[in-house]
């Protein structure tokens, strides 16, 4: 097993995990190809001051991708300085069980702490057990709009 940035050529992989994460919204392809490849162009003009992205996937011993995570780092005021808040985190249904999850979270903490942030965040209803058991807890409620 290894976690590693995601590379271009993940795109088909990524997807494929997509459609078992999505419950508000279905995949579609051309969509997704854009943001995927959005991005990669926005890695390379990132600066301190800006959004950062960070996206990991995690391999099994073959190469075979399963399971990615998607988190953003974003400059606040009240934090004293960067959090990050994990938005997508997908384990394939065949690989769950295997401690990949846990790994990718424990992957991107220490991605954060390097960066020097300060709070990590994950609004998740359905996986807020998994969550508790890595030690987060519940502070707020997430509200949203969909457009």
């Amino acid at each position: 097993m290894q976690i590693r940035p995601a590379r271009p050529e993940d795109a088909d992989a990524v997807f494929g995990l997509l459609g078992q994460l999505a419950a508000s919204f279905d995949p579609d392809r051309a969509a997704f190809d854009r943001t995927f490849a959005d991005l990669f162009q926005a890695a390379g003009a990132q600066t301190s001051t800006t959004t950062e992205t960070l996206l990991l996937v995690v391999e099994d011993d073959e190469g075979v991708v399963r399971g990615y995570a998607l988190t953003s780092i974003v400059p606040l005021l009240y934090t004293n300085g960067p959090a990050a808040q994990i938005h997508e985190l997908v384990i394939d249904e065949a690989a769950r069980g295997q401690d990949l999850g846990s790994q990718l979270v424990h992957a991107i903490e220490q991605e954060c702490l390097s960066r020097g942030v300060r709070q990590l965040t994950v609004a998740s209803r359905r996986a807020a057990g998994f969550y508790d058991r890595l030690g987060y807890h519940s502070t707020a409620e997430y509200l949203k709009r969909t457009f």
